[in-house]
């Protein structure tokens, strides 16, 4: 498996307000990267000037020349009133990339979605059901790396854990490189083969098990991370691909 991203000393301010500081790190094609840090850290910042919505940065970011991107934000607002269901939004896409309804179809089975949730105003559906119309979305062109933006961040436990489970399964099923900004540390462990940490600066980078020490937790996030010291002492990291 060949480098899919290289970045090098990748540094984001907006004016004088510094927001990411010399991040180099690099990722291989089928790996799970997940992004944590505190609030303001600048997960989100990172993720948008990977997908080259912020064109001003310093540094170098370099994709594989057959790379694919997909995106999934935290959330959309949007109107409980628009009229627009799922398969709207979905079928507006396609149309642009000039797919075919044989696509659509194929992207929102992928994801579990019913005829009955596809024919759903976007404002009625529930967190979960959104979540998974927004992935089909993003599956649209067969993307081979897709971003994630705290995709679970609204979402009960529940629901939670069957979105994470959906990404897992389409990374497997489809060979995808997926970014995964997270703030639940089961997740990375669970899921993620390397793990970013960010707080401005590059806090750690490398396999979940090896980067997340308490010392790396503490720096990281400026207080003892109790949920780290649990899980570390008492459940076995899964293995991952």
């Amino acid at each position: 498996m060949g480098k899919i991203l290289t970045v090098t000393d990748l540094s984001v301010a907006f004016g004088e307000r510094a927001v990411l500081k010399n991040l180099s790190f690099d990722l291989d094609a089928g790996s799970s990267l997940a992004v944590i840090g505190p609030n303001g850290s600048g997960k989100t910042v990172l993720l948008k000037t990977l997908l080259g919505l912020i064109p001003s940065y310093q540094g170098k970011i370099a994709w594989a020349p057959e790379v694919k991107l997909g995106y999934v934000p935290q959330k959309i607002d949007a109107d409980r009133h628009l009229p627009m269901n799922a398969q709207n939004l979905i079928e507006a896409k396609a149309h642009i990339l000039k797919l075919s309804r044989k696509d659509v179809a194929a992207a929102t089975k992928s994801v579990g979605l019913t005829p009955e949730v596809l024919g759903t105003p976007v404002g009625h559906l529930s967190g979960g059901q959104f979540q998974k119309a927004l992935i089909a979305f993003a599956l649209l062109g067969d993307p081979n790396v897709i971003l994630f933006d705290e995709p679970t961040a609204s979402l009960d436990e529940l629901s939670e854990e069957h979105i994470y489970d959906l990404i897992h399964r389409l990374q497997d099923e489809r060979g995808i490189t997926t970014i995964l900004v997270s703030h639940d540390l089961s997740v990375v462990y669970k899921y993620a083969s390397r793990v970013l940490c960010v707080n401005k600066e590059m806090i750690c980078f490398g396999a979940p098990e090896e980067a997340l020490t308490p010392a790396v937790l503490d720096k990281l996030y400026a207080t003892p991370h109790k949920y780290y010291h649990h899980f570390y002492h008492h459940e076995e990291p899964a293995k991952k691909n």
